[in-house]
């Protein structure tokens, strides 16, 4: 079963992770994905590994939080596809701190990364999904279904020490997407969020000092203390962190045909917690 088949998805954070994980899967059902990653080098290898199975990539590089290149990767999936379907906000990382120390730049760094980029790749977007879907209506009296799909945590949804700047966006998104799916609603858009638990990946993995990023001219390194992932691990049922393959199975099902009638919806994706 191809059921993306002719479908355009753009995912943001697809080089590594959930977001390489989902890309595989969506081209493996028949979508153009248009592999969009802060790291161009990962974008590529991503991509590559789907057009080798004979799937439909691109790859692109984009700074999610920089609203020039969220019109260009608009432009550039255009291009190439000349349309979009399906949006998954799943680009981000983790910039840890106790309240009482945080910086400006550390709190507006995750609310910018979360929150403000999701809003402007959907807003960059509204042409050609809510517009075009307006003029289907108008046409033919009905709209193809379309999907937005946003990436939250359950540290947005239950809160986490150390997490507050990543606690506020990851609500945040949750706000985003209830009331979205009541704006979009009526032309046939539906817009679902999910929240992870722990899944494996370099967020979660243990902190080596391997493994980090650079934003605003600060270097942050990803990953959690081992003491701290064994007793997180502890508190899941199942026992173990989940794989990013398990990950996207969820937002698979919110791109589908098999969500045409679900909207507005958060799924907690925890193993059980």
């Amino acid at each position: 079963m191809r059921e993306l088949a002719g479908r355009t998805t753009i995912i943001t954070g697809a080089g590594r992770g959930i977001g390489a994980a989902a890309a595989a899967l969506f081209a493996k059902h028949g979508a153009n994905v248009v592999v969009a990653d802060l790291d161009m080098d990962v974008a590529h290898q991503t991509a590559d590994a789907i057009r080798q199975q004979d799937g439909s990539a691109i790859a692109y590089g984009c700074d999610v939080t920089n609203p020039t290149q969220i019109q260009q990767l608009v432009d550039e999936t255009l291009h190439h596809f000349g349309r979009i379907d399906i949006l998954v906000n799943n680009a981000g990382y983790t910039w840890d701190g106790m309240a009482h120390k945080m910086s400006d730049t550390q709190w507006e760094a995750m609310l910018n990364v979360h929150l403000t980029a999701p809003f402007r790749l959907i807003r960059a977007a509204a042409p050609f999904m809510r517009d075009q879907a307006k003029r289907e209506i108008e046409q033919n009296g009905a709209a193809i279904p379309r999907k937005i799909v946003n990436v939250s945590s359950t540290t947005g949804t239950r809160g986490k020490v150390g997490q507050i700047n990543y606690a506020a966006g990851k609500a945040g998104i949750i706000g985003l997407t209830k009331t979205l799916a009541k704006e979009w609603g009526g032309f046939n858009i539906q817009v679902n969020a999910v929240a992870y638990g722990m899944i494996d990946t370099r967020l979660t993995q243990p902190k080596d000092g391997e493994r980090y990023t650079e934003r605003a001219s600060t270097r942050v390194d990803l990953g959690i203390p081992q003491e701290m992932r064994e007793t997180a691990m502890r508190t899941i049922p199942m026992g173990r962190p989940g794989t990013p393959e398990e990950a996207a199975g969820v937002l698979y099902f919110f791109a589908s045909p098999y969500s045409d009638y679900v909207s507005g919806q958060v799924i907690e994706v925890t193993g059980g917690l």
